[in-house]
């Protein structure tokens, strides 16, 4: 049986004992272009004050300013090579933090999302998340495992929309390698509608053309009724298709791994939960006062399962809940998406990000 070489790219329990080419690399503010033997040189920084009796060498630039308004590139990266691993913790409003990645030099760039909702926590508060392609871990570490390969260049920005100067700290490792030419490039887009109009589907992925495969969800869903509102259906128009789709799910709960209302049956009320592949991790309640809305945040990775599409895909979900005469009631509600896939370039232009008011969690 003929072995196939091993490259340093997606390692997993069953090839981590093979040997590779590839060379690991990592940057951060304590080594801003990621060069070999070069990490933790630096003399200025935000940790200079506590390290005033240390010196170079001890934790002297861990973390970067960005003043509002601006924008700040925090990787410039050669290729050929794939992003394995991003970690970072950023202080302010994580919907006003806005990560952009360009792929090959491209003007455009293949993933444009608010800092939170990238990491699956678009409400602006801390949920803890175990999945495979995403962790958020206490107490707001971010963690993606998405693998990014790239053939040219690589860069990625933060821009801060929000009226304060933010603190980030941020790791990205990475291998240099070889890229089959079978690789494609990761996109992330975000979207929001607040309220969904009156009978209308909500898109979370539509206009891009190019071969692929869509490998993930993440939906912010603020309840603006009363009762249950996850009736609606998934649906995965595939290369062409017109007024009927491909895929077409069942319910809301039921493609994000979950059934009847997310309800536990002991306690009647909704039940996070966390796996590998789907997940609620967030339910916010209602304290009585305020805080007067049901807010949930759910993930699905289509990570054993990509739905493939070799010319273009439109992804969609409806708002759908129940009138007390047993009729479906379409909902109004205030929802918000990612949409996670895989594709060659070009990248289409993706939809103006809204501005800040529009963007703003109320």
């Amino acid at each position: 049986m003929s072995m196939i070489p091993f490259n340093g790219l997606g390692m997993n329990m069953g090839n981590l004992s093979t040997l590779s080419p590839a060379q690991t690399r990592s940057l951060s503010p304590e080594n801003f272009n990621s060069e070999k033997g070069r990490g933790g040189m630096a003399l200025e920084g935000t940790g200079a004050n506590p390290a005033r009796d240390l010196g170079q060498g001890w934790k002297i630039s861990p973390s970067i300013m960005i003043p509002a308004g601006q924008t700040v590139e925090i990787a410039n990266l050669d290729g050929p090579g794939a992003i394995q691993q991003i970690w970072m913790t950023p202080t302010g409003n994580w919907r006003f933090s806005i990560l952009r990645i360009y792929w090959d030099n491209q003007e455009q760039p293949s993933v444009e999302c608010p800092v939170g909702d990238f990491f699956a926590c678009g409400w602006g508060q801390f949920a803890q998340i175990s999945s495979l392609a995403v962790c958020v871990n206490p107490g707001s570490a971010f963690n993606c495992y998405w693998e990014m390969p790239f053939r040219k260049h690589c860069r990625i920005t933060i821009t801060n929309l929000a009226d304060q100067q933010m603190c980030l700290y941020y790791q990205i490792n990475y291998t240099l390698t070889v890229i089959p030419e079978d690789r494609a490039y990761f996109h992330a887009q975000f979207r929001r509608v607040n309220p969904l109009p009156y009978k209308d589907i909500y898109t979370i992925l539509d206009g891009m053309i190019g071969q692929g495969h869509y490998v993930g969800t993440y939906l912010a869903w603020g309840v603006n009724n009363s009762g249950w509102w996850g009736e609606g259906e998934i649906k995965f128009f595939i290369d062409g298709d017109q007024e009927f789709p491909t895929i077409c799910g069942t319910g809301t709960e039921d493609y994000f791994g979950g059934s009847y209302n997310f309800e536990n049956q002991n306690t009647k009320q909704y039940q996070e939960f966390t796996t590998p592949y789907s997940g609620l991790p967030q339910v916010i309640r209602p304290d009585g006062a305020y805080q007067s809305q049901m807010r949930f945040g759910m993930y699905r990775w289509h990570i054993p399962d990509p739905i493939r599409f070799h010319q273009n895909l439109r992804v969609t979900i409806q708002a759908l809940g129940w009138r007390k005469d047993g009729r479906y009631l379409p909902l109004q509600d205030d929802i918000a998406s990612v949409a996670y896939w895989y594709q060659t370039l070009p990248t289409t232009h993706f939809p103006e990000l809204p501005g800040r008011d529009f963007l703003e969690i109320i």
